[in-house]
């Protein structure tokens, strides 16, 4: 098949600073080795820690490493890959590999201001860790979305502004009268005293709620233990009549064993009344 933007290909994995050179050549025909080599080269460009295995001697984990790959680019770099055509390891897997070499190719030259400075030959050996980007993405996403709401929450405070003012500046002109600030003050030391009643309050009742349970998980416990007990002994207590009962079973099974015989029997010797009655019917016509 043909390989389309093959060039674009070997010239991004040479500028990400794959180690081997890749030809045309390499293509033509299945290549698995290669495919898997590249694509676990990538995934660990991608994330170093990743932790997908790449043995790939027998089919079943080529198919697992091709799926492995798949949902790791799927949830972590959100790139849908074609599994069928990775596995063919032909011109049509070159397609699958520009999707995630494209990306990290992108990612680079992000950062080519930090790097213009280096020579051509220290460019191709341009570290990065694409991973780092996207936790910074999602930490500028949080920062977005607190910004938003502080902003809304700033708005709201601006908007009462213009009574608060008013009051603030009627406190302020307002001579300090230390009676009333001490009034002010008790009152509020007293609510905080009630408030730290209250929690102590409600730290009693935990406590005795809690008590309250471990009492009746107790109880439940000893009550679980006689009904254990009692179903012990009603497992090794031997029925009453049990005796009788195997008997008369027994002797049922004999019955019913005579039964059945006299009951073949019984029709055996209608069928031969049948028949006998028939072949004199015949003589008699």
């Amino acid at each position: 098949p043909a390989l389309p933007h093959f060039s674009d290909f070997t010239e991004m994995m040479r500028a990400l600073g794959y180690p081997r050179l890749i030809s045309l050549e390499n293509f033509h025909t299945p290549n698995f080795m290669l495919v898997s080599e590249v694509l676990l080269w990538l995934v660990k460009r991608y994330e170093p820690q990743s932790d997908i295995p790449g043995d790939v001697e027998t089919e079943q984990d080529r198919v697992f490493f091709i799926k492995a790959v798949a949902q790791f680019m799927a949830t972590k770099a959100h790139i849908k890959l074609n599994t069928k055509k990775l596995y063919q390891a032909d011109g049509h897997a070159v397609k699958e590999l520009l999707k995630v070499t494209s990306v990290l190719y992108g990612a680079m030259n992000t950062q080519g201001g930090e790097c213009a400075h280096l020579p051509e030959e220290d460019s191709t050996k341009f570290k990065f860790d694409l991973g780092s980007k996207i936790a910074d993405l999602k930490a500028a996403r949080q920062l977005a979305s607190e910004i938003t709401s502080k902003g809304a929450v700033l708005y709201d405070l601006l908007g009462k502004e213009v009574e608060l003012r008013e009051a603030r500046t009627e406190s302020l002109g307002r001579p300090l009268e230390i009676n009333e600030a001490e009034k002010v003050m008790k009152i509020a030391i007293n609510s905080v005293l009630e408030e730290v009643q209250k929690t102590k309050d409600m730290l009693n009742n935990v406590a005795l709620d809690e008590a309250n349970l471990e009492a009746k998980i107790e109880k439940r416990k000893l009550e679980l233990e006689r009904s254990q007990k009692r179903l012990q002994t009603l497992q090794s207590v031997r029925p009453a009549f049990m005796d009788e009962y195997e008997k008369i079973e027994e002797q049922l099974q004999k019955q019913y064993s005579t039964y059945l015989e006299k009951f073949r029997n019984l029709t055996y010797m209608e069928q031969l009344l049948d028949d006998h009655r028939r072949t004199e019917q015949e003589m008699f016509e």
